[in-house]
């Protein structure tokens, strides 16, 4: 590889003939329909497992019928407009948030890019097409994405879709900016933007040891990207009930759903080709079968790979409870993007410096250092604000307030207190009242009567 950019040979990419264009097409949408219909009855399979409850068991051979049950009942259901709405962006928002999420699978690579299989007697890649800039073409249809939701939610003409459409907006283009961010990592240390060349260079090492923090950056930024669990804002039934799909039915409900769900295959193919190899066979099976990464078998460690990103969707889903929007917002903003920009500059020193042959040792030294002075000046700068914030902190005086002043009862400001609620006394500090007079029998009073009378 060049030091400072890879090369990109995209000369197979473009001379297929149209009818091998569209077999390729056609298999590009039934693989991410036949994903999204199996991901439904395992997310509810293993949700299931995970709640000790059986899950789907009715429709088909163990309840595996159950997503194409629920597509045909969603298609068959009555389709309601709402009264209020803009009838045309009313529809055709369900079709704009659907097809772009179709439409980023045509850059992923399946398998190499030689001709390394045949279909019809024709040897062809195992990839519809190929850009220079294919991750930026990702990043851009994603971004259509958001149109469909902030649309729907705006032509609804009601309260709860409107704030849906608004919270689903801002995360997902808060978040866009980290995931663009971790991207241009991979950008640096490739020298290349074109997904096949990207997974070129995993040849001997793939991305996720290279840039971890990368990987893990792109994972949280891919699942507020989704709006799934725990970041489900704009559709939290608690307090949204349904977000911006509320006023929705029939077919149109189902065209968000799949959105969704195609999104999340979507975004588990990106993270396998960017930082897990993408087609290429895991380290055990590569070191000892040559024709692991031949043929048709880049398909199968491909799928192995975005199925268990599926998984770890499903994993968060039924592990970690909802945020709330406020922790949503400063995480995407106020950590996220500052720790991916000081990611970025930390991997664009390292490049320069191995492009200027210093040796590897030496880099690390200088990194640590750097991280560890930084650490440093971070926890000082934290420890003095923290002395001064208790020097010039005034001590605070309690503000006593009536509640009920307004005729109903008001939670206290910041810096009021409630006036103490009287408590009855111990039991052993009460006095003894005894009802209909005294005891006689207890008290010894009648032994006194008895002894008058004899």
């Amino acid at each position: 590889m060049s030091p400072y950019l890879a090369a990109e040979n995209l000369s197979m990419f473009g001379t297929d003939p149209w009818w091998l264009v569209v077999v390729k097409a056609v298999f590009c949408f039934a693989f991410l329909m036949v994903t999204v219909l199996f991901s439904i009855v395992w997310e509810r399979k293993v949700v299931a497992w995970m709640q000790r409850r059986i899950g789907p068991n009715r429709n088909g051979p163990w309840g595996m019928l159950q997503s194409l049950a629920d597509g045909v009942k969603l298609m068959l259901k009555e389709d309601l407009v709402v009264k209020r709405a803009d009838k045309v962006v009313y529809v055709l928002a369900p079709i704009v948030a659907a097809i772009p999420a179709f439409m980023a699978i045509a850059v992923i690579p399946f398998g190499p890019a030689g001709n390394e299989i045949s279909i019809f007697g024709h040897r062809t890649a195992m990839q519809l097409t190929d850009l220079p800039i294919a991750v930026l073409y990702i990043l851009a249809v994603a971004s259509v994405g958001i149109y469909g939701i902030v649309l729907a939610g705006w032509s609804s003409g009601s309260t709860y879709p409107l704030l849906g459409g608004l919270r689903s907006c801002a995360q997902m283009i808060s978040y866009e900016i980290a995931m663009g961010v971790a991207f241009a990592s991979v950008f640096l240390y490739s020298g290349s933007m074109s997904t096949s060349a990207i997974v070129e260079q995993q040849h001997d090492r793939w991305y996720i040891l290279l840039l971890p923090f990368s990987f893990i950056l792109y994972i949280v930024t891919m699942v507020g990207e989704t709006n799934r669990a725990p970041f489900d804002m704009p559709e939290s039934e608690g307090d949204l009930v349904g977000g911006f799909n509320t006023e929705y039915s029939s077919i149109k409900f189902a065209m968000f759903m799949l959105a969704e769900y195609v999104n999340m295959v979507t975004v588990s193919a990106v993270a396998t080709t960017l930082f897990l190899g993408g087609w290429r066979a895991p380290w055990p099976i590569s070191t000892f079968w040559e024709g692991a990464n031949h043929g048709w078998w880049p398909l199968l460690w491909f799928v192995i790979k975005v199925q268990l990103l599926l998984f770890f969707f499903i994993w968060l889903r039924g592990t970690l409870p909802r945020v709330r929007y406020d922790q949503l917002m400063k995480l995407g903003w106020k950590v996220l993007i500052p720790a991916s920009v000081a990611w970025l500059m930390l991997v664009a020193t390292v490049r320069v410096l191995r492009n200027e042959n210093v040796d590897f040792v030496d880099i690390a030294l200088y990194v640590g250092a750097a991280v560890l002075t930084v650490l440093v000046l971070s926890f000082v700068a934290d420890m003095f604000r923290e002395r001064a914030k208790a020097a010039e902190k005034p001590v605070a005086q309690p503000v006593g307030f009536d509640p009920m002043a307004g005729g109903f009862p008001v939670p206290p400001l910041p810096g009021q207190e409630l006036p103490p609620v009287p408590r009855r006394r111990p039991r052993r500090e009460r006095e003894l009242i005894v009802s209909g007079g005294s005891d006689t029998e207890r008290d010894g009073s009648l032994d006194g009567k008895e002894a008058s009378d004899g």
